[in-house]
Order: structure tokens, then sequence, then C-alpha cells
């Protein structure tokens, strides 16, 4: 079952000649496009997380707003970047996020690409431990995310609560049932997607892939997908996975937008 989604960025800009010229422009206008396209059938609203730039930053609140709003669009990221992640933090604000939109959070997320600001991460509060890499945090931070996911409990709980307490030790609230089904891994490399498959992520092929091979992006991109299909299978989960490709389009919808960007009519990767 094919479906198509809008992926956006959030850029704003106080120019003058920009429609979306702060923060509060660009979640409002949010909110109001994801409302416009369910009312379209677009099966998809998706946000691109970039930290220290003028564009979408703090994921759940838009998210949570947009579920609040509509009732049938997926709503989504694609990605976080788990180098700047609190786990436990974003378990919780992601399970708020999914109750309140009624399940239909389908959140992405990854390494991060290059930021605005040299290992960002680190102003966060996160470093990678000595020998390991930046990439390395990113998935562990990814692999204790996927765990608290599943509701299990795993704190000792006080024997003197200011709150009684449920039998046995506590979890993380709120919880979510279903969410971590729905848990998507931005890939750039085929290792990497077989890594994700094996952990029971979905897939996220998109134009920041690797260059592995030479050749065309579309041929790689369908390798990648066919190297995370057999993981998936190798890995024995009972459940059928979701993959997303993605393409950045300009929509030419008046003379001004044929006469800058319409002089190049081939479809090309």
């Amino acid at each position: 079952m094919k479906k198509i989604g809008f992926l956006s960025f959030g850029h704003w800009s106080p120019s003058p000649h920009s429609e979306t010229r702060s923060a509060a422009d660009f979640l409002h206008q949010s909110i109001d496009l994801a409302v416009a396209a369910e009312e379209l059938g677009v099966d998809g609203a998706y946000f691109r997380v970039h930290h220290f730039a003028r564009q979408a930053a703090s994921p759940f609140p838009l998210l949570s707003a947009i579920g609040a709003r509509t009732s049938k669009i997926e709503i989504g990221t694609g990605v976080i970047d788990m180098r700047y992640e609190n786990p436990l933090y974003m378990v919780e604000d992601a399970g708020a996020a999914d109750l309140i939109s009624g399940g239909r959070l389908q959140l992405g997320i990854s390494r991060g690409s290059p930021e605005q600001v040299i290992e960002g991460w680190r102003y966060f509060g996160y470093a990678p431990a000595d020998g390991e890499t930046d990439a390395d945090m990113a998935r562990q931070h990814t692999e204790v995310f996927l765990k608290l996911l599943e509701g299990e409990g795993f704190a000792q709980p006080n024997p003197r609560p200011m709150f009684s307490n449920p039998p046995g030790l506590l979890r993380l609230e709120p919880h979510s049932e279903g969410l971590r089904d729905r848990i998507w891994w931005g890939s750039s490399s085929n290792a990497t997607s077989v890594w994700a498959a094996k952990l029971g992520m979905n897939l996220q092929s998109s134009t920041l892939k690797d260059d592995e091979t030479g050749e065309p992006l579309h041929v790689q991109q369908r390798k990648q997908i066919e190297a995370y299909r057999e993981a998936w299978t190798e890995a024995g989960h009972e459940w059928e996975p979701r993959v997303s490709v993605s393409r950045s389009i300009f929509a030419l919808t008046n003379d001004q937008d044929r006469a800058y960007f319409g002089g190049d009519r081939n479809s090309r990767d």
C-alpha cells in the first residue's frame, strides 16, 4: 500500500520578502498546512529537526498541536538527531504526542546530518565515550529509546512515595501502546539500514544517501531497500515493515514560478 506525504524543514526568515518571518509563523503555518493536507487526502505530515537554525527544532509540541487539530493524517519526523536526545525524556514526549493524536505518530530518527555548529550535541550535555564516535552515541541513545518504548518497568519504586505506585518496577509514563512499531530509522548507508532492520525499525531512505557504488540514486536506494528487507526477514520479526523514499520537488503554481524554475522540465535524480 503506497502513501504520500510532505516533509518540511520549517525554514523561516525575518526578511520582508518572506511569508514566514518568525518561528511563530512557521509553527502556526505548519499546523494549518497539516490541516489542509488532511482535507486534501494527503497521508502524512513530517518535519525535519535541526538545532541552532531558523528551522524546526523541537518537534513534539508541534506534533501534539497538529494531532489535536487533525484526525486522520499521520504525523511524524524525518528525522530527529539522536545525538542530541535524552532517550528517557524523549519517550515521555513521544508517548504524549502519540496519545494526543490517537496513535498516528510515525517517528523518524537517525544519527543526523552535519549541523550548524561544531559538535552541537556537547552544548546539550552529551559527548561520545572515549574511543567512540558521535554516530556510536546516536545508536546507543536509539537502543535505549527503543527498549523503553516497550513499556516494561525498570525503575525501583520508593517505599514511601508521595503517591501510591502500582506493583513492581516502574516504567516511564505516559506509555502509548504500539508506538514502538512506528519508529523509523533514517539511513544514509546500506550498513545502517541492515542495523535498523535487525532492531525492528521501519526505514526512511532519502536523498542524503551516501554514494556507495557510483550508480544513480534510485538504483542505490533500491539496493539499500533490498538489503534492509533481507535483514528484516533474517531477524524473524513478526510484522511487515514500512519503507519511505523522499524527493525534493518545487511546485510550479503560477507564471512567476514557471519563469524562474520551469526552464528545465527533465525528470532525473
